[in-house]
């Protein structure tokens, strides 16, 4: 019978991987068959989840995995700046037995770009920053980078990314080179810079324009061209149809009615 702490882990696991979205339902029947346990641990575990900023319940609704908003987005980037960032900056050296871990963790990283398992290439690049804090010495804020590089990972998500995976690898790669050489400055400034570009690739839409989303949603799936070829077919009479009169090669066309032309 699995425990409350394994579901938890089970389910960020699933964040991490992106195997479950922001918005997903967990329903505590379907997890209490699935986990072959009671109701009561799922909700304790669910509860777990709760306090650590990963999923959310509503009478309505139930429990569900968050849908992180642009403010929390922003404020989760910048929690994780501080945090690596400061981690590297508090240490003096970083011993052999560290980089062997790191290096390690690198390699299963190439290997799952080489592969088709999204899931396991995602897990292991948010992963890369749990290993960090682990290989530094401090599993206290292992632990905490755990739910942060979860949060980031649904905000990535919900705000569909454009970051490249190769790039991330890439970017660890040269944080744990410069670790190796001793230049912790210039770790911390990759680690500063690859956060930052992260951050960068989300889509986020302009504060300042309330229908952005619904601006995005409602704009035409069609190329132009083809929109305007499908409203000259559907202009045109059936064949024996009574025809009007022509209208003037030069007059204005009548206007779009699509409602992402008002938008």
């Amino acid at each position: 019978m699995a425990t409350s702490s394994d579901i938890s882990e089970r389910i960020i696991e699933a964040v991490m991987a992106q195997k479950l979205a922001p918005g997903a339902r967990l329903g505590e029947q379907q997890l209490a068959m699935l986990f072959d346990c009671s109701r009561t641990i799922v909700r304790e575990a669910l509860m777990r989840l709760a306090a650590r900023g990963i999923v959310t319940v509503s009478a309505r609704r139930g429990w569900y995995v968050i849908e992180p908003s642009q403010d929390e987005a922003r404020e989760a980037f910048e929690a994780r700046r501080v945090i690596e960032s400061g981690l590297i900056r508090s240490m003096k050296t970083v011993d052999k037995a560290a980089i062997r871990q790191l290096k390690a963790h690198l390699a299963r990283e190439k290997a799952a770009l080489k592969g088709d398992d999204v899931g396991a290439r995602s897990f292991l690049l948010g992963d890369f920053h749990v290993c960090l804090a682990e290989c530094l010495g401090n599993s206290l804020l292992a632990d905490t980078l755990r739910d942060f590089t979860a949060r980031t990972t649904l905000i990535a998500m919900r705000y569909q990314s454009s970051h490249d995976a190769a790039q991330s690898c890439a970017d660890h790669v040269r944080i744990v080179a410069a670790l190796e050489q001793g230049d912790l400055a210039g770790a911390e400034a990759l680690m500063n810079e690859h956060i930052g570009t992260v951050q960068g690739h989300l889509r986020l839409p302009a504060a300042d324009d309330p229908l952005a989303h619904l601006r995005d949603a409602l704009a035409p799936v069609r190329p132009a061209a083809a929109a305007q070829d499908l409203r000259t077919r559907s202009r045109k009479p059936a064949t024996g149809a009574r025809r009007g009169p022509a209208t003037p090669p030069d007059s204005p066309e009548e206007p779009s009615t699509y409602l992402g032309a008002l938008l």
